[in-house]
């Protein structure tokens, strides 16, 4: 399906309308001229081009890259020499102004279709794909496509299939992955919204059928993201702006001030497993095997569910897509259906020894909330063995979640091993000795050893059974973040169950 093809003037009068210009001096140009393509990468454009000079690193050689490929007007901040005589459209806030753009020259998808946007400091990527999974189920049973997803792991657009490159994409690759969707009869899109795309507009003219709201800790403060706590929180309540339906986890922290957010929506569902009076409760939480039982009431049944995955975290999760599925009216039998067979890469993946004594969960646990609620669960499900933890800490950036990420392992582990997690510009061994001081506190020494690999294997070989081995940061990921960028490594799954034959072998 072709998308709209709209004229210059339409872009500019939109830009006039939301306040925009910084200049009201009338525009020299022929705003009757159809725009091919709304662009920000030189290396896209095609001729009939509006160009976009977004961001702090941009050069004007990119501006006159674009202009020789057939750009003929350009949107900024600011003009450009290398702009010439091309039309400059000055605004005031290119990032709103591109959100703006990118809606209308892809026709406003998000108004036909039903988007579910989650946002959290952990379980986003997972709650999106326990919700993919129950809506799955549902058109399954009707004849109908798939839904689509845009997660940290994958871009599933109907179209396009892809590993993400961000939690939320940028606006332009945003909404052609919404115009996709619709395109494809998906309907349904469920999508990661990270703090940095609320704060920084990629989701401007985005209609939410539901907003997310999971839960909120420290993570993501440094003076690349957000400068503190405070703007890290304000950043996740921005999504409320947007949607029709709030759905909000009663047994958050701050839980008060997410659901005052909340009522700026139509509607708000909550969710609990301490509150009875939420709107979905949760009770009879029980391990079975590697799965979950629990039971649930909602508005509309109540029974038992079962979650095909390991976490007693993870039950928070789950009600977050049964809430959402009660906004869209799944039946029971459907989220049943989809929460049973549900599964997420690099997400509490378990691999077992052949003997039973040793268990080791992979998950993409990368601060301090996660890495405690991952261990805590450890701890409850498989009691009385010793629990070893390999993580490290990403370099230049989340800083904060050394201190975090150290805390919990301090508490809660036997052994604790540290290794390299994205290292970008700083050394693992300094990362190492960062996270170190928090877990000095605790009497507790971190084995550090640098290459991931090789502290996987130990990790696993060296452990006294009967043992729990949790790799925790990566998950899925196959590259390492390092000072001259990324490199190919194994993911952490495929590590565990190749030192396994190793141990088997021995």
């Amino acid at each position: 399906m072709q998308r709209p093809r709209r004229v210059l003037g339409d872009y500019y009068q939109l830009l006039l309308r939301h306040g925009l210009l910084a200049d009201q001096t009338p525009l020299r140009a022929d705003l009757g001229r159809k725009v091919a393509l709304v662009a920000c990468d030189s290396q896209k454009v095609v001729p009939g081009t509006l160009f976009l000079c977004k961001g702090a690193a941009f050069k004007g050689r990119y501006l006159s890259d674009a202009l020789q490929k057939g750009a003929f007007a350009y949107v900024s901040e600011r003009p450009y020499p290398e702009g010439g005589a091309a039309p400059c459209i000055r605004v005031t806030d290119i990032r709103t102004a591109m959100g703006l753009m990118a809606d209308l020259a892809y026709g406003h998808p998000s108004a036909a279709l039903s988007i579910t946007g989650i946002t959290g400091t952990k379980g986003k990527t997972t709650t999106a794909y326990y919700l993919k999974s129950i809506l799955d189920a549902w058109r399954e049973e009707e004849g109908k496509r798939p839904s689509a997803i845009l997660s940290t792991i994958v871009t599933d657009d109907g179209l396009e299939r892809r590993p993400a490159k961000l939690t939320t994409p940028e606006p332009l690759d945003l909404q052609r992955h919404l115009f996709h969707a619709w395109s494809a009869g998906a309907e349904y899109v469920t999508m990661e919204v990270s703090s940095q795309a609320l704060k920084y507009g990629r989701v401007i003219g985005v209609d939410l059928s539901c907003a997310v709201f999971l839960n909120i800790g420290e993570d993501h403060i440094s003076p690349v993201e957000h400068p503190d706590w405070a703007d890290y929180f304000a950043s996740k309540l921005l999504i409320f702006r947007q949607a029709r339906c709030a759905c909000v986890n009663l047994d958050c922290d701050y839980a008060g001030e997410v659901l005052r957010a909340a009522r700026s929506c139509p509607r708000v569902v909550t969710w609990s497993q301490r509150d009875p009076g939420a709107d979905v409760y949760a009770s009879q939480v029980r391990k079975e095997g590697e799965n979950l039982r629990f039971w649930v009431r909602t508005a509309r049944y109540e029974g038992e569910l079962l979650l095909g995955m390991p976490g007693l975290f993870n039950i928070e999760n789950a009600l977050a897509a049964v809430a959402v599925a009660e906004v869209y009216g799944v039946p029971r039998e459907a989220v049943a259906r989809g929460l049973a067979r549900a599964a997420v890469p690099g997400r509490m993946e378990h691999y077992a020894s052949a003997d039973g004594q040793v268990s080791i969960l992979v998950d993409y646990a990368h601060n301090g909330m996660s890495l405690e609620a991952l261990l805590r669960s450890a701890r409850a499900e498989y009691p009385g063995r010793e629990l070893t933890v390999v993580f490290g800490c990403t370099g230049g950036k989340g800083i904060d979640r050394r201190e975090g990420m150290g805390r919990a392992a301090g508490a809660l582990a036997d052994r604790i091993i540290l290794t390299e997690d994205d290292p970008g510009p700083e050394e693992v061994s300094a990362i190492c000795a960062d996270i170190q001081r928090y877990l000095d506190p605790f009497g507790k020494r971190g084995e550090v050893i640098s290459n991931r690999e090789e502290a996987v294997a130990r990790a696993i070989l060296d452990c006294r059974t009967p043992a729990v081995v949790v790799l925790a940061g990566k998950g899925c990921e196959t590259a390492q973040k390092r000072k001259n960028g990324p490199e190919p490594c194994v993911p952490d799954g495929l590590l565990a169950q190749t030192v396994l034959a190793r141990r088997e072998g021995r």
